[in-house]
């Protein structure tokens, strides 16, 4: 499946919805405890969110008021405010993921028929990326770091539609070995990496366990691995 496909705005608002309702419902000392992500804690997952959101709706206004805006000052400017808001009061990154979260879909909604076929750099001079894949980038990050935050919600949760989603755009990423996967409960299945001889190892699971384990996440004790080990994922 396209990475670019278009998901409409209305599926990023309820995603961003269901999330914020974990953000509300965490007590104060949950912001501090640890994510699923090495190094970071849920109050980390929260802040990347926030500046996700925010740094995406200036790209996008950006485009459509015709000037151009990047969705970060760079890389490392990008690292250090996730640091600085991670640190804040809980309050605080709840209203910031609110408001940010708000300010995209605004925004995607303001957009023209026409500025869907544009583009923005990330960084200054770096990764160029079409406004029509803002919705699915958007939705990868709320559901994928919604798992992340280890608050509740889980893959499982996880409708099909979006597991169809994140495996397209997760078999675009390159691979050391040709690799199969299947999603049993879909019957659909992609290849990754170009095929030698016929042969590739085949990787088997549900659709959510699949797209899981495709950012680099679990061990993939849930997947079922034919033709040779379970192949080591980098992270997403």
């Amino acid at each position: 499946m396209d990475s670019s496909l278009q998901v409409p705005v209305a599926r990023v608002r309820e995603a961003q919805d269901r999330l914020a309702r974990t953000v509300v419902a965490m007590d104060s000392e949950s912001y501090g405890a640890p994510s699923l992500l090495p190094g970071w804690t849920r109050g980390h997952v929260v802040a990347h969110l926030a500046l996700n959101a925010e740094g995406l709706a200036r790209a996008v206004t950006g485009v459509q008021t015709g000037t151009p805006e990047t969705m970060y000052d760079s890389q490392e400017a990008r690292d250090r405010d996730i640091e600085v808001l991670a640190d804040e009061p809980p309050v605080i990154l709840r209203e910031r993921l609110a408001a940010s979260s708000d300010l995209l879909v605004n925004a995607l909604d303001d957009l023209d028929e026409a500025d869907w076929s544009e583009h923005f750099d990330r960084t200054p001079g770096g990764q160029g990326i079409a406004v029509r894949a803002v919705p699915l980038m958007r939705l990868r990050e709320v559901e994928i770091h919604h798992v992340d935050l280890d608050a509740g919600y889980t893959v499982e949760q996880w409708d099909p539609d979006f597991s169809r989603a994140l495996i397209g755009s997760m078999a675009k990423r390159g691979v050391a070995e040709p690799l199969r996967v299947v999603a049993t409960d879909l019957d659909e299945a992609w290849d990754l990496g170009a095929v030698q001889d016929g042969r590739s190892v085949v990787v088997s699971g549900t659709a959510a366990a699949l797209g899981w384990w495709l950012t680099g996440r679990g061990a993939g004790t849930d997947l079922e691995c034919q033709g040779g080990p379970l192949p080591r994922i980098g992270p997403w």
